[in-house]
């Protein structure tokens, strides 16, 4: 790395008072210099190939709005893919939605090792530390992940209707709620466990975090079309205030009320 490359990682509101911390694995398209934009355009980093649009800004929100730390990755899924086992094909993809990867094509084991030491770890070590953090203070903290997916893939090109997906796999004490309080906006359709599901896709930070360790936990899904702009963000951010509050309170976790 060199000085003007982005950390790994950002934490926000680390004093936060809510029971609850944020983790946003997808929340930069950012590349470090050396590596050249892993032999791609701009453009392509920007796609969905590259990182979650729209899951920063609503991280960044949500973390003040429930008054809650938050945990944001600093680098493109395309460089190290945090949300990945380390022992699995897609940590680092040769190729993703059609676009071959030329940086990642044929990297060897001591690359490998290193991105996982330089990025991997450090995102997930710091994730460790402030929910063992949240543990101290709270009884049950929950975790809460923010991701967003695209509309239709290049390779699989199958309209993905929903507006918002929940992701969860054996433990639905926060899913279930959750669910009901977005079917209760009135205007959503509401994937459960769509477009990814929790029980059979890649993914491993709830996991890890959250159900391994028997603490409340939940992914939501959130269509890139929906948030991409400034103002989708703040929109779905306000909604995702509004529905997480539910969802809390129906898994008895008080959450401050926000200052008028």
């Amino acid at each position: 790395m060199i000085p003007s490359d982005p950390p790994v990682f950002r934490l926000l509101n680390p004093g936060g008072h809510a029971p609850v911390v944020l983790i946003c694995d997808h929340a930069s398209h950012a590349v470090p210099a050396a590596l050249h934009n892993l032999g791609l355009p701009p453009a392509e980093l920007r796609r969905h190939i590259g990182w979650d649009p729209g899951t920063a800004a609503i991280t960044e929100a949500l973390s003040a709005s429930l008054d809650a730390p938050a945990v944001l990755a600093g680098y493109s899924r395309l460089l190290i893919d945090c949300n990945r086992r380390l022992d699995e094909a897609t940590l680092i993809c040769e190729s993703s939605d059609g676009t071959p990867v030329p940086g990642n094509r044929s990297i060897d084991a001591a690359e490998r090792q290193r991105r996982i030491d330089a990025y991997y770890r450090p995102y997930h070590d710091e994730i460790d530390r402030v929910m063992a953090v949240a543990c101290r203070r709270h009884a049950m903290p929950a975790l809460l992940s923010i991701h967003s997916f695209t509309p239709q893939m290049r390779s699989r090109p199958v309209d993905r209707p929903w507006d918002v997906g929940v992701v969860w796999d054996r433990d639905d004490r926060l899913a279930a709620p959750l669910l009901q309080a977005l079917r209760d906006e009135g205007d959503l359709v509401v994937g459960d466990n769509e477009p990814y599901s929790g029980r059979t896709e890649s993914g491993v930070s709830i996991l890890r975090h959250g159900q391994d360790r028997g603490l409340h936990h939940v992914m939501v899904e959130l269509r890139q079309d929906r948030v991409e702009t400034t103002a989708g963000a703040a929109e779905w951010a306000a909604r995702l205030d509004r529905c997480f509050r539910r969802m809390l309170a129906a898994a008895g976790i008080a959450v401050p009320v926000p200052a008028c």
